[in-house]
């Protein structure tokens, strides 16, 4: 088990350089040093000598991957992809264009990213597995075909429409929660009450209708007719035998998203004006900020690998088949 999680590990840092190094190239495709002064110093007509100013004071007067005019190894270590993206690998996150440190900036973020993320997740499982079972367990009548049309229906609709709609619905013409803004402590549940929903009813679609089919695979199996031969009632088949063998597929899902939520949902906290990692990465890309930009790329790589990881180890607590080597 050790060995094998030493393996993985090992094989996240190539991984975590790959993804710095396209993020890099995306970011710089469209978009020069240049232009990054220019919008940081925010004045309309700013003289070359100013842009060179900002540019060494922030590290981008260097090469950007290949420095020719050095000697040896610093042709690679003196470019602004070396030492802009290696002291990530030590979580040394630096501060963003605008001089704020951005490990603090995470550090306050991530509580709202997870106010919000945490009950969509829990609610919308819960929700979904529930759906699923419903389904299944009334499989082929009225309410199974009516339902997976209605999941059908869900996961056809953009969750930009459940966003607009709530927010005119119940924020704007109900006038029952806030439309947008936040407040921290107990005062953040008016403010959140409108996104889970939301959250949680643009998942229910996608989300049932892969439960469901899961759950009637698993009762075609043999080991569910043999339950019912000896006489278990359907309700006992789909808690005891069906839900718990359907775990190792749910688990896949389900797991390597827990890291995730802590980056937070980016057209959530945007539309909703939540200050979280989601609105602060859009806010970043914005303005051109590619220090807080490759430190969210990071962390966001760093938490799906992690992801993958724990959803590797969870096989081994649902199936005693399962073995790591």
């Amino acid at each position: 088990m050790l060995a094998y999680i030493l393996r993985r590990t090992l094989y996240a840092i190539p991984i975590l350089i790959g993804v710095n190094l396209i993020t890099f190239a995306l970011f710089f495709v469209v978009n020069t040093p240049d232009d990054m002064a220019r919008m940081q110093l925010g004045a309309k007509r700013v003289t070359q000598a100013e842009i060179e100013r900002w540019k060494a004071a922030h590290g981008y007067d260097k090469p950007l991957l290949w420095n020719a005019r050095a000697a040896g190894s610093e042709k690679l270590a003196q470019t602004v992809f070396f030492q802009k993206s290696v002291r990530l690998f030590a979580f040394d996150f630096g501060a963003s264009e605008d001089g704020r440190n951005i490990a603090a900036e995470i550090r306050t973020r991530m509580w709202p990213s997870l106010a919000l993320a945490i009950p969509v997740f829990l609610v919308g499982l819960a929700l979904n597995i529930s759906f699923a079972l419903a389904m299944a367990f009334f499989r082929a009548t009225y309410l199974d075909f009516w339902g997976v049309v209605l999941c059908v229906v869900m996961m056809s609709i953009s969750t930009l429409f459940y966003i607009i709609a709530g927010q005119y619905l119940v924020a704007k013409l109900w006038d029952l929660v806030p439309i947008s803004g936040y407040n921290s402590g107990l005062h953040a549940i008016k403010f959140l009450i409108l996104p889970v929903a939301i959250g949680v009813a643009s998942g229910v679609g996608a989300g049932s209708r892969w439960y469901r089919t899961l759950f009637l695979e698993e009762m075609g199996k043999d080991y569910v007719r043999t339950a019912r031969a000896k006489g278990l009632s359907e309700a006992v088949v789909m808690f005891r035998h069906v839900l718990k063998n359907a775990m190792i597929p749910i688990l896949t899902g389900v797991v390597v998203v827990i890291p995730l939520l802590f980056m937070g949902s980016l057209l959530m906290e945007s539309f909703f004006g939540i200050p979280g990692l989601g609105s602060y990465t859009i806010d970043a890309i914005q303005s051109q900020d590619f220090a807080v930009v490759r430190s969210m790329v990071f962390i966001g790589s760093l938490l799906y690998i992690l992801g993958l990881l724990l959803t590797d180890l969870s096989y081994t607590l649902v199936d005693p088949r399962v073995r790591l080597e």
